[in-house]
Formats: structure tokens, C-alpha cells, sequence
């Protein structure tokens, strides 16, 4: 192992020396950032947990919303203000919008970021299905997952994310593929949150030593070192079944003749059965419901578990809500998406929990084409750049004189910027504030408390990963009034007649 260890330590060195050696010179300084040790720089400083608080922290120590890191050779940009992403992932979108070569994820694990000619065959694809107007053809979908999360909440509180995943999945293999889960333990959907998870612990920069050192992906698999090799066979496994086996399902159910309006049904069926190309179209929309599939379900399942906490440590955002539910909607009916634009309050507050607490608060890392300048610095050309997202709950923000503020931007990093932005977010908006609204017509959400009067406070912990998705936790959920809890059976009772 001590071998071992000199032979690593010596291939690190002689490949970070390679890069400094052969990167382009200029006069301009880099950007500020911790000290770097020699041919190393900063890789082992970097975060491996709850990154994008390190990266704060050091904007906060550095004074600059853009500092500098070097990963034995790679440079990585992190963006720490609005302002610096906005002008540098959305004024500059076109040489900022590749991806980094990502060895581990895109090499080892079979997952494609590319921003060739296929990844806008997929953009385009994906916008065509849920662009602003093609995604309220989804709200009816929507409303009924809403529904049973209202009915699985009414029956057991006592595991809200457990109900959330559902609802999620539910809406996403809906959507996708017209398939319905099942109420319990769904292979499809413990599939893609096994999947999603690695993808996620795996895009993080740093956190693998192949995406620094790209020629450590030929070593054998029985090398000491090499579990990263181990792992990445594994999750390739999980990745290509999250995209094959729901496919496959719906490819049966269309020639059996039973299969329900879905995405794939309709872009299935826009094929010319004749053209020379059929199968490449046909792996393109497999591939896109894929990223559908998996990717969907848990930034919805992370922002509404994000919902659920915001409201525990916020009554009074509650009661606010509750108020100006009660006043628009009564207590005859729950609400629906017609509601949606005479619901201020309810609209603020569904953007503050996305800006409350970033679904994904690294991201997927953007790189730099060409070397650029900004702010009097040098930002050589293959830099990775990520934005953490800074952190206190008030929907009033959003609003002025009762209504929505225009003068106040939205929570767009919750989607990502420029020609990377997520292409899927009308849908997932329209989900979490369906699911919200609905929970605050007929729910008091509040802490937990132990058989001793003692009240359970939540953590407000998030698991590691691209999609920060909060630790499990307790709380009490009631129905407001014998009134909701009546709506929500009969609700119950016409989806089981019909």
C-alpha cells in the first residue's frame, strides 16, 4: 500500500505539472480564493459535504462574489451573487453552457451532459412537451397526485417524505410514460431514487478523483484505489435500467393496444414508422423521458419536503396563507389551478420556499469554453463553474401592496441559468404549488410532540448531494376542521367511482 501510495501521489504530480505547463498564460490576476499548495492547489480542501456553505464562507473570508480554486490543474469559478451568475451564465450563456468532461458520471457511469447537436435534439424535444402552454395539459394529472397525497396524510402524517416521493413519482410517471404506481414500495420509483441518488453524490466536483485525474479511469478494477470503478459499475447499472425498463413497459402496452396518453405515447407516435432512423429517434425519446423520469421526480420531492419544513418554522406564514385561502376559496370545495392568480400570498410564499432552500444548490457545474474576463479577472478557458445559493423565511418580498412585485426576480437558480435552465420547471412549479395550497386548505402543520409535552424540533438537515433533499423528520399534521377532513373523503369516495 505505501507503494501504492507513491505511485498515486507521483502520477497526481507529473499530470498537474503537465497542465500548469501547457494552460496559456495572461497578465490578468485570477480571482481570489484560499491558498493553493503546491501541484495540488486546492483539491484537498474541497468540500465534500454541504459545499455550497464552504463556498459562502470563503466569498465571505475573500470579500468577492467570484474566488478561484484550483483542483490540482482544473480551475473552478464559484459564483456567489446573483449578480455574478446573471452576467456570466445568462449575459455570456454561449461560451458558458458546456459541461466538464465529468469522467465519473459520463465516462464510467453512462449519464450524457454533452452540448452537441443530441443534447439540442433533447432540449428541443423536452420544450415541446412542457413549455410554458404544453404543461397545463398536465394540471388534471397534477390535482389527482395531489389528491391521493391529501388522502395518504389524512391517514397516516407520520411520514411526510414518504407521501411527498409518492405524489412525485406519481406526477412523473404519469406525465412520462402513462404508467400508474403502485400505492406501496413502486419498483420505478425506488429505481429512480436510487439512481438520482448516486447521479447526485457523483456530479459533485471534487468528490471523485478521476474527474481531476481523467487517466485514473483505466486502472483496474482490483487496484487499491479503485472503488470509484466499483461504484460507477454499480450505479451505470442503476442508470440504464431507470431509462430501459419503464420504456419497455410502454413499448408493450402500445402494441397490446392499452397504453394511456403519455409523453412517449405521443412522441412515439409522431414517428414515421418508414424512416431510415427510427431507431435514433426512438432512443432520443426514451432517453428524454429518462431525464424526465429521473431528474423530476426528486427536485420536486426535495422542493416539497423544503414546503413542509419552511411551514414549521414559520406559523405565521401558515396562518397568512390559511387567511387568504379561506377568504377565495371557502370551506365547500378545495382549491384548483383556476385559483392560482387570486392567491398572492400563496404564490410568494411557493417562491420563497424555492428561495428558502435551493433544490439544488451546487448544480450540475457549467464550463467555460474560451477564456474569458470579468470584474478586472482572468477565468481560463475549461473552468468549472458552480453558484451556491445564500440562505431567512419572507414571502413579503414577493409582494407589494398585496400582489406580486415585478420588481423583485424570481427564484431562478432553483432552475439553473442560461441554456442550461431546467426545461421542465413550469411543471414542477405548478406541482409544488398545487401540493402547497392544497395542504394549507385543509392541514395545521405544525412541530411534533413527545409524549412528555416536549416539542421535537427539526433539524433542518439536508442529505449531501446535487439535489439537497431534506433529512426525515416529525411533525403533526391535522385536519383544520371536521369540515377538511370530509372534503378530503369525499374526494376520496368520487376517485373511487369513477
Amino acid at each position: 500500500m505505501s507503494l501504492y501510495a507513491y505511485l498515486v501521489a507521483g502520477l497526481l504530480a507529473l499530470i498537474a505539472l503537465w497542465k500548469k505547463f501547457t494552460q496559456g498564460k495572461s497578465t490578468l490576476p485570477l480571482p481570489p480564493g484560499p491558498p493553493k499548495r503546491p501541484l495540488v492547489g486546492n483539491l484537498f480542501q474541497m468540500p465534500s459535504t454541504s459545499e455550497w456553505e464552504t463556498y459562502t464562507e470563503w466569498s465571505k473570508t475573500y470579500d468577492s462574489d467570484i474566488i478561484h480554486l484550483d483542483a490540482a490543474g482544473t480551475s473552478i469559478i464559484v459564483l456567489s451573487s446573483a449578480k455574478a451568475t446573471g452576467d456570466l451564465l445568462e449575459k455570456r450563456s454561449s461560451i458558458y453552457s458546456d459541461r466538464p468532461r465529468f469522467p465519473m458520471v459520463v465516462e464510467l457511469m453512462g449519464w450524457n451532459f454533452d452540448s452537441g447537436e443530441q443534447w439540442r435534439k433533447h432540449r428541443r424535444l423536452f420544450h415541446e412537451a412542457f413549455n410554458a402552454d404544453a404543461s397545463r395539459n398536465y394540471e388534471a394529472i397534477e390535482q389527482k397526485a395531489c389528491r391521493e397525497l391529501l388522502r395518504r396524510l389524512l391517514q397516516d402524517p407520520t411520514d411526510v417524505m414518504v407521501h411527498v416521493r409518492h405524489m412525485a413519482g406519481e406526477i412523473i410517471m404519469a406525465v412520462a410514460y402513462g404508467i400508474i404506481i403502485l400505492p406501496q414500495n413502486d419498483p420505478y420509483i425506488v429505481l429512480a431514487r436510487d439512481a438520482m441518488y448516486a447521479l447526485s453524490i457523483a456530479s459533485i466536483p471534487g468528490r471523485f478523483l478521476v474527474d481531476t485525474f481523467p487517466l485514473l479511469k483505466y486502472i483496474p478494477d482490483w487496484f487499491p484505489g479503485a472503488g470509484f470503478k466499483r461504484k460507477a459499475r454499480e450505479w451505470r447499472k442503476l442508470g440504464r435500467a431507470t431509462v430501459d425498463l419503464p420504456f419497455v413497459e410502454v413499448k408493450h402496452k402500445i402494441t397490446a393496444g392499452n397504453a394511456s396518453p403519455s409523453f412517449i405515447s405521443t412522441a412515439l407516435d409522431t414517428i414515421d414508422t418508414n424512416a431510415p432512423d427510427r431507431g435514433q429517434q426512438e432512443q432520443m425519446v426514451k432517453e428524454v423521458a429518462g431525464t424526465m423520469y429521473g431528474a423530476g421526480a426528486d427536485t420536486t420531492v426535495s422542493a416539497l419536503g423544503t414546503f413542509f419544513l419552511a411551514i414549521l418554522s414559520n406559523p405565521e406564514a401558515q396562518k397568512k396563507a390559511q387567511m387568504e385561502i379561506d377568504a377565495v376559496v371557502g370551506n365547500e370545495r378545495l382549491p384548483d389551478f383556476g385559483d392560482r392568480e387570486s392567491l398572492p400570498y400563496v404564490f410568494a410564499l411557493v417562491q420563497e420556499v424555492l428561495r428558502w432552500r435551493n433544490v439544488t444548490p451546487i448544480a450540475i457545474p457549467h464550463s467555460l469554453s474560451v477564456e474569458d474576463t470579468y470584474k478586472g479577472y482572468r477565468l481560463p478557458a475549461g473552468s468549472i463553474a458552480v453558484y451556491p445559493e445564500p440562505f431567512a423565511f419572507k414571502p413579503e418580498r414577493f409582494l407589494l401592496n398585496g400582489k406580486p412585485n415585478p420588481a423583485v426576480p424570481g427564484p431562478g437558480a432553483a432552475f439553473g441559468f442560461g441554456r442550461r435552465i431546467c426545461p421542465g420547471k413550469h411543471l414542477a412549479s405548478s406541482s409544488l404549488w398545487i401540493a402547497a395550497v392544497s395542504a394549507l386548505a385543509t392541514f395545521d402543520i405544525t412541530k411534533a410532540v413527545r409524549e412528555d409535552g416536549q416539542i421535537i424540533e427539526p433539524t433542518y438537515e439536508y442529505l449531501p448531494g446535487l439535489v439537497s433533499m431534506p433529512f426525515p423528520f416529525k411533525c403533526s399534521i391535522k385536519p383544520r376542521s371536521q369540515r377538511a377532513a370530509e372534503l378530503i373523503q369525499a374526494m376520496i369516495d368520487d376517485d373511487l367511482h369513477n
